[in-house]
């Protein structure tokens, strides 16, 4: 069945993004993004209703949607802008791919479940947003379509992966939750051919663990 975006969705994505930014999310580019992108058609049908609400909802294969203000915040932190050349690491259903695809991003997109990676295919489609998406090791990024200006991660990963940093341009961005229980978030910059450098780090993040075999 074909998904639709009503009156009623666009009017609670509005309120859902009042809330961002009252939560001190201020990027525009992501901002609107997220009042344009129907963030229902990612979800389970079960979980519909609560669409707009700040909160993470299963999305098979043991993983889950972020919730929205960790979307915009992720986002924020990559300063996006159109153009950018993006790796995302983890599509999940496709979700955060679908924000910065509105942007203007060309937005390459890593998923290890099979059946996940099928579906954000699906979501995306359905949205006519040309996304790139690839089946397989997140933690070897893609390295025959590198180098990226921004790469985000969107699992949990107790170190970062060396190969994803070397993906990067000079001068490119890397946001990454890394910890085990839970995660800091951190936005690392690379300054030189082997040089990178910690510019910010939040704590108390929870992500779904980074694994690797393909599934």
């Amino acid at each position: 069945m074909k998904k639709i975006d009503s009156f009623r969705d666009k009017g609670l994505r509005a309120k859902m993004v009042d809330r961002l930014i009252d939560r001190d999310i201020r990027d525009v580019r992501v901002l609107d993004a997220m009042k344009k992108v129907p963030r229902h058609f990612f979800l389970d049908s079960a979980f519909i209703e609560f669409a707009y609400k700040d909160n993470a909802f299963p999305i098979g294969c043991d993983q889950t949607i972020s919730n929205p203000y960790t979307v915009a915040f992720q986002s924020e932190l990559l300063s996006p802008k159109e153009g950018d050349k993006v790796l995302e690491i983890g599509t999940g259903s496709g979700y955060q791919a679908a924000i910065l695809s509105k942007i203007g991003c060309r937005v390459y997109s890593i998923e290890r479940h099979k059946d996940l990676y099928l579906t954000a295919k699906k979501n995306l489609l359905n949205l006519n947003l040309n996304v790139k998406l690839f089946y397989g090791d997140g933690y070897l990024g893609i390295p025959d379509h590198s180098p990226f200006d921004k790469i985000i991660v969107t699992a949990g990963t107790p170190k970062v992966p060396d190969q994803l940093k070397k993906q990067l341009i000079i001068g490119g961005i890397l946001v990454i939750p890394v910890g085990i229980d839970t995660q800091n978030m951190m936005v690392i910059l690379k300054t030189g051919l082997n040089d990178y450098e910690l510019i910010s780090e939040y704590k108390n993040f929870k992500f779904v663990p980074f694994l690797r075999k393909k599934q």
